[in-house]
């Protein structure tokens, strides 16, 4: 193994980690639950409003797929605010 994958290894290990120290104490169910929370409570708002930055510097800097990328930006930000409704709504209808 190389250098860089051993680092990009670590990191990946490091990042984890951070995110979910609890799957080290904790039985699957809580762990997927952890996981899940970090997920639709964090991780995907945060990329739906870096989505929305980036659409909006392309259209600033004239970007001519400008309008393209704040729909799919939009569309992103709707999944990623609404991924907890969509999650509860799902597990409702399996159950």
């Amino acid at each position: 193994m190389n250098r860089n994958s051993l680092a990009l290894c670590v990191a990946l290990v490091a990042t984890v980690g951070l995110f979910c120290p609890e799957l080290a104490h904790a039985g699957l169910e809580s762990s997927l639950m952890g996981i899940k929370t970090k997920l639709t409570g964090v991780i995907l708002p945060l990329l739906s409003v870096i989505g929305i930055a980036i659409a909006g510097i392309s259209f600033f800097t004239g970007n001519p797929n400008a309008k393209q990328h704040i729909a799919y930006a939009i569309i992103g930000c709707m999944i990623g605010f609404g991924a907890q409704g969509i999650v509860d709504f799902i597990s409702q209808t399996v159950r």
